[in-house]
């Protein structure tokens, strides 16, 4: 499934729905065609509308932490819908996604970590400093911790901040997860993965070199208004029959300034889960980026980022995140 999250206005102020991508690309309200299902096999609309919130909550890390049984619902959801065509053309349940705004696929995660993944972005970027791949990069899959309240979603603008000088945009991948768990072994690692999303780390590189070479951050060089941008949807793990075989592309105004593999990753995601899961337990809902792929990002190719400028992100399978500049 392609899940997304979105917001619909109601008389008593925006809800917040989860919903499926549906036939025709319109957006399926989970909850509200698992309801609609319910009552067709005779529950009574209370009872169902009960069942229904939880059992397809409107929180999407709510959702996820239901597990086995709340997908197999989201599943029955759609289908349902599918089956039922105009008959459920309603505003509560099938929407076009042009009248809703649309949020990040996991609005809410309680921990964001974006990891350097990719040693060919390394390559490109640290004889621009001056510098040498430090060793302990091949020795362990390192990561800094972002802020989840500066998350921004595909078609958002992306507004420079105030202090920058140079903003930048860094192609990634991300895995939501789908399980919690502590010191997870790396061969059970990806049965703890929910599913993956496309992930434009904007950053403003000025201040993010000022703040590491303090030896602390980056803060403030990723951390502002709508900078984690993730989207368009968050596809769930078993739509993607390997995640370590996807074309990455990129352009910059219609431009193509990267064409690469996922393949090209140097620390899988199982590394990833099992050096984060060391003594420490990771909840479900956390968001892991991979860093950089190759060429993902302009100041690797000696470019920045203007106002008006369009980015857009495409990984097969994933679908295309577009952002603009403002």
């Amino acid at each position: 499934m392609k899940l997304v999250s979105f917001q619909v206005s109601t008389p008593i102020g925006p809800v917040v729905r989860i919903g499926a991508v549906g036939p025709q690309e319109a957006f399926v309200d989970l909850n509200a065609a698992y309801t609609h299902r319910l009552m067709s096999d005779g529950s009574a609309p209370e009872a169902a509308r009960r069942i229904a919130a939880a059992v397809l909550p409107s929180d999407m890390v709510e959702f996820i932490a239901g597990g086995s049984f709340s997908f197999q619902a989201a599943h029955d959801a759609l289908d349902y819908a599918a089956g039922q065509g105009a008959a459920l053309e309603a505003p509560q349940v099938i929407y076009d996604p042009g009248g809703v705004t649309l949020l990040p696929p996991v609005p809410h995660p309680p921990l964001l970590r974006d990891f350097m993944a990719f040693e060919t972005h390394l390559k490109n970027i640290y004889p621009k400093l001056g510098r040498d791949i430090p060793p302990e990069w091949y020795k362990m899959p390192v990561y800094y911790k972002g802020n989840p309240g500066s998350l921004g979603t595909h078609g958002q603008k992306v507004q420079i901040p105030s202090y920058a000088d140079e903003l930048d945009y860094e192609f990634e991948l991300a895995i939501v997860i789908g399980k919690s768990g502590k010191d997870i072994p790396r061969e059970e690692a990806m049965d703890h993965v929910f599913g993956f999303m496309i992930y434009n780390d904007f950053s403003e590189r000025v201040i993010q070199g000022r703040e590491m070479s303090v030896g602390l951050g980056p803060a403030k060089g990723k951390d502002f208004h709508n900078a984690h941008v993730f989207g368009p949807y968050l596809v769930t793990k078993d739509e993607i029959a390997n995640p370590y075989d996807l074309r990455m592309t990129s352009r910059v105004n219609g431009q193509t300034l990267c064409d690469d593999n996922s393949g090209t990753i140097h620390w899988k995601y199982e590394d990833m889960i099992a050096h984060a899961s060391m003594s420490e337990r990771i909840a479900v809902g956390e968001i892991f980026g991979t860093g950089t792929v190759g060429n993902g990002s302009g100041a690797e190719l000696g470019q920045f980022l203007n106002r008006g400028d369009v980015i857009e992100l495409e990984v097969e399978g994933l679908g295309v995140l577009r952002n603009r500049v403002s």
